[in-house]
């Protein structure tokens, strides 16, 4: 098995804009011919759209595009654009009067990072598919841009000890079987290196030099009111969203199983995950027609999303008054 750069994955673009003074974005994962779909919501708190017609008892087969996006729930405004988008270029399910582009959007809530007034709409959303036009497979890049732009890790004592987070992605390829993941890391508890354990983002220290581990700093929370009602935790505005992408001809049912797979490799990478302050989403896409065991593209898919959230917070700079695992370092 061999890591591959994304733009490897044929059958998709990427495009993603940001605006970065508001801290918030969107990107879209575009197949204008359609890839069949499914989708895993582990978290308590998802903002999402159209996600039923993911389910494998719906009747649509394939979707046209994905949209990560941060705004919370008004940031699914941006789906909307992504629609004009295909529509225009004649993309979407024939409906014998019109052609209905299907696109199933989730997002972030980064409202509290910038300015929260300001959120992704239907304009920001065509124009991260204009942007997927550029070079062969759209811009994406790892970091502090699109859905990423405003995410933030380590939560759980509120903002004053959160650090900056992103998007990040990892592309692995086994013989012809391609498997890859983008994710937005906007969660609540901490980033680890599957590889080694080690934290590399979350929770700051109280002097904010290091880091301390959000699990622990629960458990002493709890214990300091084990005579009292607890607390709820003072910041509830988070989630990781994201997609796997893969070129293995796989059905909306199989897709299902992967999202589901996908998901531990979330919980190699993030701890505490899937938490009633999140709203953990991830995609499985299929856009090729590869024959691959469905358990083994899931496995890979696992590893992929933990590689995925490890890019994101080591790719990340400093911004909004918030350090990043590079400025720690």
């Amino acid at each position: 098995m061999q890591q591959i750069p994304l733009s490897a994955i044929s059958g998709i673009r990427i495009g993603q804009v940001q605006d970065e003074d508001a801290a918030t974005g969107v990107t879209v994962i575009l197949c204008p011919d359609g890839m069949a779909a499914s989708v895993d919501v582990r978290g308590g708190g998802p903002a999402s759209r159209d996600s039923r017609i993911l389910d494998p008892l719906a009747t649509a087969d394939r979707i046209h595009a994905v949209v990560l996006a941060g705004g919370s729930a008004f940031g699914l405004d941006a789906a909307g654009g992504v629609q004009r988008y295909l529509e225009k270029h004649g993309f979407g399910l024939d409906m014998g009067i019109a052609r209905v582009p299907l696109v199933c959007q989730s997002d972030i809530f980064d409202l509290g990072v910038g300015e929260s007034s300001v959120r992704p709409d239907a304009a920001m959303g065509y124009a991260a598919c204009q942007a997927a036009e550029q070079g062969a497979a759209g811009n994406y890049r790892d970091g502090n841009y699109g859905a990423g732009c405003g995410a933030t890790v380590g939560k759980v004592l509120g903002p004053e000890f959160a650090m900056k987070s992103g998007i990040g992605s990892c592309a692995m390829q086994l013989g012809p079987l391609q498997v890859a993941a983008v994710v937005v890391v906007n969660a609540a508890g901490d980033v680890f290196d599957p590889a080694d354990g080690r934290q590399i983002a979350g929770l700051l220290s109280q002097d904010k030099r290091g880091l301390r581990r959000t699990d622990e700093v629960m458990c002493a929370l709890y214990e300091q009111q084990a005579a009292g009602p607890c607390a709820e935790p003072p910041c509830t505005a988070n989630t990781t969203i994201g997609a796997i992408i893969t070129n293995a001809a796989l059905s909306k049912a199989q897709l299902c199983k992967v999202a589901g797979m996908g998901h531990d490799g979330m919980a190699r990478a993030i701890c505490p995950v899937h938490t009633s302050m999140d709203g953990d989403s991830l995609y499985a896409l299929s856009v090729g027609e590869v024959p691959a065991p469905m358990d083994l593209v899931g496995t890979l898919a696992a590893e992929a999303v933990s590689r995925a959230i490890l890019k994101a917070a080591e790719s990340a700079d400093s911004a909004y008054g918030l350090p990043s695992c590079r400025s720690l370092r």
